[in-house]
């Protein structure tokens, strides 16, 4: 295939990665204010799980019909229409006055970022041929997750002067610029649809995703169990729904045909299991870094470092070697790091360890997404018409963040049950049970942060609570990384039996492009 790319090519690719890198960046904030948060308003684990998922909830829920409507109406006004968004939910995030606000706040900048981002890899698809498109996807992938990483060490940095608000306002000017950027530079209307939006499939995707997630989070919460399976029958129920909706649409939202190509199905598998395990990890690993360890928020932002260089440099020899050696390979790569990552985070990450080994994690961890990113993406927008770009790139998006949502939902609710067992059977054999009023032993078994609120209550049994809390914490994210590891094997499962090796997979390519390209009603 030839290569080729829009004029100006290097502005409309920084202006691309810097909507992008809002959005990223917007997805990452968060998680180091966590324990911050959970003390200003003392909440409880699921609590902040909700806040942590809910820019991933906006984003998952809203990318494939967001991307769809792009295809229709116009992606680069989808594109400032994102932007323009995120500013206003920023400044209600940063103002929260309460947990409820915040979570709504970020599922709101969740819903822009579903605007902005599917667009971003819908145009770089439209815009970039050959082995220009596999390149600007790289330096997509890696800068975008790179930033992804960054952002707790700016959130960090943040924390160690000003309150927890003030993570969710930093990207405030970068989301001005990149708005005048993608005003200036992006080309507006390239290789758009005329098909009519499918809008009923629109809402169930909504409501698909939504009752997906939430149920994972709220599974693990006491008294929740009953609205946990119903938002599970309601999931069940509304893919059913969708696919039969897709199946007889005249004009689907999702093109069932195309998402049945093994270069596509495959490769989105795959990328939800890869970026989802980078976000369970900074999730996870952010909280463990300052209550077990004890690290400031400054120095838990620096830790993460190796994993946002190692992806920027790994990016573009993932990129080469998927040009030589294809996606199945490049993929299998990333996964065998991956998995090298969370065996480091389960097997060495424990109490008063030194820094090498939490560099080790990270590093491995981007290095894994650093070569596996590019081929889940690369091989969605290869297996689809360049109309229906939005469909590669809303799947593209879904991979980081139905999969970063779903991660750090089953992370969260592995991470809390675990906790409150541990929690509350070291209540049970400290010999003072008796004494443990029911109020204090709940918010004991909790959280962390609230288990530290009651040690400041008790100087007396502070060192004891304290240690409690950091043993039932470890244990709760040791089920957390063994669930990571498991769903990285089954990934890799997957794409050593079912993705093409390199010469079926440019057969493929090249038959779907053929199809794609045949007018209508030819034999």
């Amino acid at each position: 295939m030839e290569s080729s790319s829009p004029k100006r090519a290097g502005l409309v690719l920084a202006a691309l990665i810097l909507v992008a890198a809002v959005a990223n960046l917007n997805l990452a904030v968060a998680n180091v204010a966590l324990p911050d948060i959970g003390k200003a308003f003392n909440a409880g684990q699921t609590t902040l799980n909700l806040v942590a998922v809910g820019y991933s909830l906006g984003l998952a829920t809203s990318v494939l019909y967001l991307g769809a409507l792009g295809d229709r109406y116009g992606r680069k006004m989808m594109l400032l229409l994102g932007m323009g968004l995120t500013i206003p939910a920023s400044l209600l995030a940063g103002f929260a006055p309460s947990i409820g606000v915040l979570f709504v706040a970020r599922l709101l900048g969740g819903v822009a970022a579903g605007m902005a981002f599917p667009t971003t890899l819908a145009l770089i698809t439209a815009l970039w041929s050959g082995n220009d498109r596999t390149r600007s996807i790289a330096l997509w992938s890696a800068i975008g997750g790179a930033i992804a990483s960054l952002g707790p060490l700016l959130s960090g940095a943040l924390l160690e002067k000003f309150d927890w608000g003030s993570v969710f306002l930093v990207t405030l000017p970068l989301a001005a610029l990149a708005l005048y950027l993608a005003w200036r530079y992006v080309p507006a209307h390239v290789n758009e649809t005329t098909e009519p939006v499918d809008n009923l499939g629109g809402i169930l995707s909504v409501l698909l995703v939504a009752a997906l997630v939430l149920g994972i989070n709220l599974a693990p919460v006491p008294g929740k169990g009953t609205l946990a399976i119903g938002l599970g029958i309601v999931a069940l129920a509304t893919a059913a729904a969708f696919v039969l909706r897709q199946r007889r649409a005249r004009s689907p939202l999702y093109d069932l045909d195309v998402a049945r190509r093994r270069t596509f199905w495959v490769a989105a598998c795959a990328g939800i299991i890869v970026f989802g395990s980078l976000m369970g990890a900074m999730f996870i690993g952010q909280q463990f870094l300052q209550n077990v360890l004890g690290y400031s928020t400054l120095d838990s932002g620096l830790a993460i470092l190796p994993a946002a260089v190692l992806m920027v440099i790994v990016a573009p020899r993932s990129a080469k070697l998927v040009e030589a050696r294809g996606a199945r390979l490049t993929l299998l790569v990333g996964y065998v790091f991956c998995v090298l990552g969370f065996l480091t985070m389960l097997l060495l990450w424990k109490d008063n360890i030194e820094y090498w080994k939490v560099g080790l994690g990270y590093a491995l961890i981007g290095i894994g997404v650093g070569f596996a990113g590019t081929p889940a993406s690369h091989s969605l927008t290869g297996s689809v018409p360049v109309k229906r770009a939005g469909m590669a790139s809303g799947t593209a998006d879904l991979q980081r963040d139905l999969g970063g949502a779903i991660m750090q939902s089953i992370f969260g609710a592995l991470l809390t049950a675990g906790y409150a067992a541990a929690a509350g059977a070291a209540i049970a054999s400290s010999g003072e049970s008796a004494k443990v009023t029911e109020n204090v032993q709940g918010e004991l078994t909790k959280s962390f942060s609230s288990a530290a609120d009651v040690a400041a209550q008790y100087p007396r049994h502070s060192e004891q609570i304290i240690a409690a809390a950091k043993v039932s914490f470890l244990q709760g994210d040791s089920w957390a990384y063994l669930a990571g590891i498991v769903a990285i094997l089954l990934g890799g499962a997957l794409v050593f039996l079912r993705f093409p090796k390199k010469d079926e997979e440019k057969a493929l390519l090249n038959q779907y492009q053929a199809e794609d390209t045949q007018p209508a009603g030819a034999a």
